[in-house]
């Protein structure tokens, strides 16, 4: 009883055998003096004359004998094949996560890119951007968006001030330096805004299609271990082309 998975398993050997068959023949079949053979012997024109060895060279590659080396190879892959792809058509399995059925008869085909697009998907959820954890966050309807509690902030503003130094006298004017005095003018009310999702969502998103993977590498593997519709097309795509 062969399984789905045991012919996955070969199809590449199968497929490189012919790949090479097919290249090798071809490359024979293009050597013109492999196929071309000659038989020659010699007769001196009298009995006093030289005697010169007969001499032969064989055909050493035939195109039908490449023909058949080709065809057994390839029969063999297109059989392969075609048992392969009938098989893909009735192999399905569920995808069962935590003990419930979530997607029931999927086909194995259906499995392998599911199992590829999960993949992705995974990389993609674990780039999230995440809310700052330095900061307090709350969800906030009216924006859409998650946001900070509001953080008030003095605003002050640099008014000029006159030091007297020195006092003026009648010889002399009073030595004034100015310096710069900070003054509260007002009050800034901040609250920031971010699209982003806790790391807690990243997690559970994580988690979740972790779980979903495995789900259907388990189903893709039980999916595989359908057993094989045989098929036997190579014989007859060959037969017609190498029938008389």
């Amino acid at each position: 009883m062969t399984k789905l998975n045991q012919i996955i398993a070969i199809e590449k050997s199968v497929k490189a055998k012919a790949a090479r068959a097919l290249g090798d023949a071809g490359r024979e079949l293009a050597k013109a003096p492999l196929l071309s053979g000659i038989s020659r012997t010699y007769q001196p024109k009298d009995e006093e004359g030289e005697q010169l060895p007969p001499e032969s060279t064989k055909v050493q590659r035939r195109v039908e004998e490449q023909l058949r080396e080709v065809s057994a190879a390839m029969t063999r892959l297109f059989d392969v094949t075609a048992t392969k792809d009938r098989t893909n058509a009735i192999a399905t399995a569920d995808i069962t996560v935590d003990g419930e059925v979530l997607v029931a008869d999927v086909p194995v085909t259906y499995l392998l890119f599911l199992e590829k697009q999960l993949a992705e998907l995974q990389t993609f959820v674990k780039g999230l951007p995440v809310l700052d954890a330095a900061e307090s966050w709350t969800y906030n309807d009216a924006s859409d968006a998650f946001a900070t509690d509001p953080v008030k902030t003095v605003r002050t503003k640099k008014i000029p001030r006159n030091h007297v130094k020195a006092e003026a006298t009648e010889e002399h004017p009073a030595q004034v330096e100015v310096y710069y005095e900070d003054i509260p003018v007002g009050y800034w009310t901040t609250v920031k805004f971010s699209g982003a999702v806790p790391a807690k969502r990243v997690a559970q998103l994580s988690e979740r299609l972790e779980k979903l993977q495995i789900a259907v590498k388990f189903a893709r593997e039980e999916a595989n271990g359908t057993e094989v519709v045989e098929e036997r097309i190579g014989a007859k795509v060959f037969g017609y082309l190498l029938g008389e």
